[in-house]
């Protein structure tokens, strides 16, 4: 895994990486045939003053659990919105290393490209692991758009501004589950919208959330 950065950064750096990074995300399909895939979540122990970083692979099809893996370590970075991945990455990091199957694609419980500066969590990992990643949130962190159908499997894009005052599409609303709140979709890495949403509709079980993220999500909160 090569290194890309530093951790150990002020926020004013950590906000300059993120600027920088940016520009390497890969917004269409660079991804192989999917055998394998992982979900990560990032849960918070002892007051918030440890991580705990989650992940579970699954085989494709069936999605049955080939693996899963859990890292602890002091939590490097206090709570400051957008910066999430300072805080979150290196953990998850750690939890691939102990993994003895690679995943082909990777389901983050946060945002992708869905982000002020366009490097959520899922694209950051994305960038340090060199897979395809996709961001499933539960909460929009910015953009806007219009109403979701109440179907199951709709969705509907939603968008910022860019630099150049142009609208950019950043990622789905999509109803998971019928009579649900949606979650917000967006690339990570090495993958476009459209496939992204494939992915994650495909993973659908009864739950709000796909299987991938829904497993790590119990693993990182202790009750999977």
């Amino acid at each position: 895994m090569e290194s890309l950065h530093d951790w150990d950064v002020t926020p004013a750096q950590a906000v300059a990486l993120q600027q920088c990074l940016a520009a390497s995300v890969e917004r269409d399909d660079r991804i192989a045939d999917v055998q394998r895939i992982a979900g990560v979540d990032i849960g918070f122990e002892d007051d918030g003053e440890t991580t705990r970083a989650a992940v579970v692979v699954l085989k494709w099809p069936g999605l049955g659990e080939l693996e899963r893996a859990v890292h602890r370590e002091p939590t490097r970075m206090p709570y400051i919105p957008g910066l999430l991945s300072f805080r979150e990455v290196p953990a998850a990091l750690q939890a691939f290393a102990r993994l003895t199957h690679s995943p082909d694609l990777v389901m983050v419980d946060g945002q992708g490209i869905a982000h002020p500066r366009r490097l959520g969590v899922a694209s950051h990992l994305g960038l340090w692991l060199d897979l395809p990643t996709i961001g499933v949130a539960k909460k929009r962190l910015c953009g806007r758009h219009d109403s979701v159908p109440e179907a199951r499997g709709a969705w509907t894009p939603f968008w910022d501004q860019d630099a150049q005052g142009q609208r950019e599409e950043l990622g789905a609303v999509l109803r998971s589950r019928q009579g649900v709140k949606p979650v917000y979709v967006s690339p990570g890495h090495r993958i476009g919208l459209d496939t992204a949403v494939t992915w994650v509709v495909r993973c659908l079980g009864r739950t709000k959330l796909p299987e991938p993220t829904r497993l790590a999500d119990r693993l990182a909160s202790r009750r999977g």
